[in-house]
This record gives C-alpha cells, structure tokens and sequence, in this order.
C-alpha cells in the first residue's frame, strides 16, 4: 500500500517571497497541462524520429502525386508514419515508413486510400472538356446546306 502512494506522489517546487493560494493554484494548473501534453509525436514526423520510438520500421512504396490524402487518411487512422520521396521515377513514388505495431491500421488505412484513388481514375471527364470536344467536332463537320424550297436547314 505504501508503494502506491510513493508511486502516485509529485514533488512541485515553486520559488515565491509570499506563497498564496492563487499562485499554488496557478502553479499545479502549469504543471498539470504540461502534465496532459503527449511526449510522443502521433502522425506524419521524420524517419528519425520515428524510428527513435524503439519499435521496428517496416516501409511500403506508394505511388502518384496525391500523396495528400493519404495524409489524412493516416491521421484519421492515428498511423505513426514518415514520408520519403524517390525522385527516379516520373511521377514520383513515396516511401512510406511506419512501425509494425501500426500494421492493422495501416492495413485499413491502404485500402481506404485505394478505394479513394480508384473512385478518383474512374470518375467523368469535366464537362467543359467534353464541350470543348463536342465543338471541335462541329468545326469539323462543316457548315450546313441550306433547302431553298422551306428555309430549313439541311444535314
């Protein structure tokens, strides 16, 4: 029971000419909110600090340029994971690095990522595009004859 106690104890020193209440109270809400704060960094951080952690790195290639949303796809699934970008290859690829502790949800977090790539390469083409087409195709078809006999034009 003693050991408890021991272990739950804090020591708060605070330098003041006069101790009153108002400043004890200031002082343990300073000392708490520094308290409450993460010391561990949660999301996208370098590779050195994430491997800093302890935990072993596995890493994934990703590639395309819209890395941003799986960005926050990650941070949606609270995934420690660092960036690297490859440059060889046109577009580039990304490196992604995470702790295989986080494999489960980064597993889940992948396959959000593809389903939102994939609904992006299938969706319509931007309907001024296809009106710019369609008018090219008119230019092309050439001006209509007109029917004398009605004053309708003719195909």
């Amino acid at each position: 029971m003693h050991e408890q106690v021991n272990e739950k104890a804090v020591a708060l020193s605070i330098k003041a000419t006069k101790l009153t209440a108002r400043m004890l109270a200031k002082a343990m809400q300073a000392f708490l909110k520094k308290a409450r704060e993460p010391t561990a960094k949660i999301g996208k951080q370098s590779v050195r600090s994430l491997s800093k952690s302890g935990a072993s790195l596995t890493s994934l290639e990703v590639s395309g340029d819209d890395i941003g949303s799986f960005k926050r796809i990650a941070r949606k699934y609270n995934v420690d994971f660092a960036l690297k970008r490859d440059d060889s290859t046109s577009p580039p690829n990304w490196i992604v690095f995470f702790k295989a502790k986080d494999s489960k949800a980064l597993e889940s977090a992948f396959n959000e990522y593809s389903k939102v790539t994939l609904k992006d390469k299938t969706r319509k083409t931007p309907i001024l595009q296809r009106l710019a087409k369609f008018k090219e195709l008119v230019k092309t078809m050439g001006a209509p004859a007109k029917n004398r006999n009605r004053g309708e034009r003719e195909l």
